[in-house]
This record gives C-alpha cells, sequence and structure tokens, in this order.
C-alpha cells in the first residue's frame, strides 16, 4: 500500500498528483466564487454582497523555528501575508491555530507570537481569531502553527496564477533560492562563511503600488519547489510559453556556490519574500522602478518574456543553449516553511 513520503508536500509533482488524485476529489463542493479548490491557486474568491473576499489556509511547519533573518512566526505572517497580496487584494485579517509540544518554553512561544504580531499589525491586519493546542511530549517537534488569511479584492479583478498574457514581461522581484539555501546552511551546520540569510519578508505594500499601475496579470510567490514552480504554474495554467534567460536569473553568489556544492538547483530552492510577476511589457519599466524603491525588492529584475507556445518554461543557458525548467520531483530541502 502507498504511503506518504515527505516530499507529498514538497510543492512538486508528487504533491501535485497528491492533490489532484486524492484531496481535491474528496470534496463534492469546491468553490464558492470564481476561485476555489480546482484552480490550485494561492487561495480562494469569496463573494459577499458587493465585495470580494480573498481567502487563503496554510500550515507552517519549518525546522529549526529560529533561522537567519526570521522564525516560525515572521514566516507564518510573511507567508499568508503574500498569498492573499499576490491575489490583488489587501489583507485585513487572519486566524491563527498553534500546536505546541509539551514542555516547549513559554518565553519561546511568546517571542515567535510578538515576532508574528511585528509583521501583522503595521499593515493594520487583525488576528481575529484562533485555537491552542498541546500535544504530549514526543508527538511533536516542538511546534507548528496553522494560519488563515482574509483580504479584500483591490484590484479590479482577481489576479491568478492562470492571467499571464502573450508578450508579457517576467518579473522577480528579488534573488531567488534565499530561504531555501540560508535555511538549509544553518540546519546542517555548514562551515559556509556567509552573511546569507532568509527574504522572508511581507510584499504586499510594493504589491499595491504595482497593482496601480496596472497591467499585472499574474503573480506568485515561490515557496516550495521555488522559482522553478511558480513559473511553470503561470506557463502551464495560462497555456503560454515563459522564456527566461540564465545570465539574468537574481542569484546571489553564496546561494550558487552552496548549491554547486551539494549538487542543487537554485530554481528549486524555496523563497519567501519574493515574488514571480507576469506584467504588460508597456509597464515593465515602471514596474521595476516602483519594486526597486522597496528594500525587499530593491534587486527586482526582468528574466524573460511570455510568448506563444506549449504551457512550459524554457531557459537559454549561459552558453546560449536551451533547456525545459521542469516542476522538481519535490522540495530539496525538506521542511522550509
Amino acid at each position: 500500500m502507498a504511503k506518504i513520503e515527505m516530499a507529498h508536500g514538497a510543492g512538486g509533482k508528487i504533491m501535485q498528483r497528491l492533490l489532484e488524485d486524492i484531496i481535491i476529489p474528496s470534496f463534492e463542493h469546491r468553490k464558492i466564487g470564481d476561485i476555489g479548490l480546482d484552480e490550485m491557486d494561492d487561495g480562494a474568491t469569496l463573494p459577499l454582497g458587493d465585495r470580494e473576499f480573498i481567502v487563503c489556509t496554510d500550515a507552517h511547519t519549518v525546522h529549526p523555528l529560529f533561522f537567519p533573518g526570521g522564525n516560525l512566526g515572521t514566516l507564518s505572517a510573511c507567508g499568508t501575508i503574500n498569498d492573499i497580496a499576490v491575489m490583488g487584494a489587501r489583507p485585513i485579517a487572519m486566524t491563527n491555530t498553534v500546536i505546541v509540544e509539551e514542555g516547549f518554553e513559554i518565553e519561546t512561544l511568546r517571542e515567535i507570537m510578538q515576532s508574528l504580531n511585528s509583521i501583522i499589525s503595521p499593515l493594520d491586519v487583525a488576528m481575529i481569531a484562533g485555537d491552542t493546542k498541546v500535544m504530549p511530549k514526543g508527538t511533536l517537534d516542538g511546534m507548528i502553527i496553522s494560519t488563515t488569511g482574509i483580504g479584500i479584492l483591490y484590484s479590479d479583478e482577481v489576479i491568478t496564477d492562470a492571467g499571464a498574457k502573450k508578450g508579457d514581461g517576467i518579473i522577480v522581484t528579488g534573488p531567488i533560492g534565499d530561504h531555501g539555501t540560508s535555511l538549509l546552511a544553518h540546519r546542517e551546520g555548514l562551515d559556509f562563511e556567509t552573511d546569507l540569510k532568509s527574504d522572508v519578508a511581507p510584499l504586499w505594500a510594493p504589491i499595491k503600488e504595482i497593482i496601480d499601475i496596472g497591467g499585472v496579470h499574474a503573480m506568485k510567490d515561490p515557496t516550495r519547489g521555488g522559482t522553478a514552480v511558480a513559473l511553470n504554474e503561470i506557463a502551464m495554467k495560462s497555456q503560454f510559453e515563459i522564456d527566461i534567460e540564465e545570465t539574468l536569473l537574481p542569484i546571489r553568489p553564496q546561494v550558487k556556490s552552496l548549491c554547486e556544492l551539494l549538487g542543487l538547483n537554485p530554481l528549486n530552492m524555496s523563497n519567501e519574500g519574493a515574488v514571480v510577476i507576469s506584467v504588460d511589457s508597456a509597464q515593465t519599466d515602471e514596474v521595476l522602478s516602483v519594486l526597486r524603491s522597496y528594500p525587499s525588492t530593491k534587486d527586482a529584475k526582468l528574466i524573460g518574456s511570455v510568448r506563444s507556445g506549449p504551457g512550459r518554461v524554457l531557459m537559454r543557458t549561459e552558453i546560449g543553449g536551451k533547456k525545459i525548467v521542469q516542476v522538481p520531483y519535490g522540495e530539496p530541502v525538506p521542511r522550509v516553511c
């Protein structure tokens, strides 16, 4: 009998099959608005009267709980905020389920909760409900958090993975692979002299500004499975080919070196403070200018474009060849988010 593997929760091909074959078909009613379970987007639409809301939910199992650049609290907040934001909604509220292991330090719990609040409070996002459970010692690895986010649609239309249009420019808002790579180095105790840290950050402020510019057709945050998964989801759902240039990919030297050392691909390493954007080519310069005015997106780059063709991602390599960017089997580093 088949059993669950770690890769089933890692955002790659095997997780997609699990969702399509087991989880999604288990439910008869899968949407209230236009976007629901079947679309497998970052969230779902919830129409109420003349307003449209976006709702998302996520579980956060990162190990260790504290890592360079953040902790479980900041990760939970930013992951939820960004899932709402990339669908074109203003985050307004969250709920929070905390499950802790017996014997967990109360002061550590306090620090994680305060870190979560430090992200959502400046954005006027309210924590409106929650639940707390305690598991017997030895039955849980410290602590996990599950959040639900609620947002009010800010743009004229919901921004979905399927919205890319022919001729769009493809922008990534910052260096790729920072979160997964830095967490791996920290977790494994690698003697890697670097100041590399997670890019975890809330991105509603810059996203709001680029929505105001117009021309933003699709957005995806490259969390589990990294930039490769985000690009492929936009390409496959939009039914266009995305062409990218390897020489244009923003990859920190430390990330590239560590991935080469361990035989990993930076495109498959997760981010927690970046977004892949498909935007009308007429607006790319203005969008880049806005993004570069924010500390969290100051390294935004145009890396490719949307073309006619099959729903795939094609990369021109540094030596001038072309190769298909595949969806990874799973996240190469488990428990990064």
